[in-house]
């Protein structure tokens, strides 16, 4: 239907939107220290959501994650922390629950669980629970990329290819026998419920669970997706393709011009919660609709003025977030990042706009 772009947006690059459970509220976070949390409310007029707060982090934010209602956020950051916010109380309310020995790099919470999970570079996960703040620490097998969680399970991509699946309801367990609230951990060696290998050769960028929790959808830095489930059996119909890559023309020594394919990471991944339909973000600024099942583009949308950092479907699959800042394509990352270029855009979908399409007959 439409997009709107929302008003005092970072400055800084966006790192992570999302929506709260009730959907009345959108957060985005970035790297900008001062406004590291821009928290937008929803209006009853048109842009549907304003500038509501914004609070300031001690250091550039990596990605949040709402809790179990609208006024609770969790955050990871290269101040190597795992904290929680109450977004009514803003900076007073900060409250750090672990800290790692690196950046902490992604965090997602479990409604169904009441957990707190959070990835750092350190090759570390770490399970809190959010209501005693307990949490335990326990060692993976390599440099983790991209979180994400079902109802039942949490799912994290690493290097070397290496995806492992944790029960949830065993990580739970974990906080109540072995955790505490001691600032120095030594990592626990915990047996995951599943370990498998990627379908993507290149790193990691981001991982979405589909919506009734049978599997995921992946996607690197080489221009690819990858679509897989959890079961054994259904993963035999596993698949990856190309996609966010573009065409040009160069000189070559001989000066002949020739055609090169530019590939682009794609940044981000986000599944339609009622159509099990998926989106993706790429370095190329598009944003494309996909359709798992029959694995056919539904649409793409018109170029966004940078990079897409991040994405998030609102609960009710009515709005679409995006955020968008410069990346690392245009040979500028060693150049302080243009506000110009950091936008914050929403979204609102069609009734049918992001419905599957029938697979192509034979």
């Amino acid at each position: 239907m439409s997009i709107l772009e929302l008003s005092q947006p970072p400055t800084d690059a966006v790192s992570s939107v999302i929506f709260s459970p009730d959907n009345n509220t959108l957060v985005v976070t970035s790297w900008n220290t001062d406004t590291a949390i821009h928290v937008y409310r929803r209006t009853e007029s048109s842009p549907p959501f304003e500038l509501s707060s914004t609070i300031a982090a001690s250091a550039p934010l990596l990605d949040a994650s709402f809790g179990s209602d609208s006024d609770t956020i969790y955050t990871a950051g290269l101040d190597r922390t795992t904290t929680r916010y109450n977004l009514s109380q803003g900076t007073e309310s900060k409250e750090v629950l672990s800290r790692a020995s690196r950046p902490t790099s992604k965090i997602a919470f479990s409604p169904e669980h009441n957990v707190v999970l959070s990835i750092s570079w350190d090759a570390t996960l770490r399970v809190h629970d959010a209501e005693n703040k307990k949490y335990v620490t326990i060692q993976l097998a390599a440099k983790p990329f991209a979180l994400s969680v079902t109802a039942d399970k949490a799912l994290i991509t690493m290097a070397e290819r290496k995806v492992h699946v944790y029960a949830l309801a065993d990580l739970k367990a974990l906080t109540g026998q072995a955790g505490s609230t001691s600032g120095m951990q030594e990592p626990l060696h915990v047996r995951p419920w599943q370990e498998r290998e990627s379908s993507l050769k290149f790193m990691t960028r981001d991982t979405a669970p589909m919506p009734d929790g049978s599997g995921f959808a992946v996607s690197s830095i080489e221009g690819r997706v990858g679509v897989e489930w959890f079961d054994e059996e259904e993963n035999k119909k596993m698949y990856a393709f190309k996609c966010h890559r573009d065409k040009t023309t160069r000189v070559n020594e001989e000066g002949q011009e020739v055609a090169i394919d530019v590939i682009y990471p794609v940044n981000a991944v986000a599944f339609h919660p009622v159509h099990g339909t998926f989106a993706t973000g790429g370095g190329d600024g598009v944003v494309a609709l996909w359709d798992a099942k029959t694995k056919r583009r539904i649409r793409q949308y018109p170029k966004l003025p940078a990079c897409v950092a991040a994405m998030q479907f609102s609960s009710d699959g009515k709005y679409l977030a995006i955020g968008i800042s410069p990346g690392f394509e245009d040979g500028k990352e060693a150049d302080p990042t243009d506000p110009e270029l950091v936008k914050v855009y929403v979204r609102e979908l069609g009734e049918s706009e992001a419905k599957g399409k029938p697979a192509k007959e034979k």
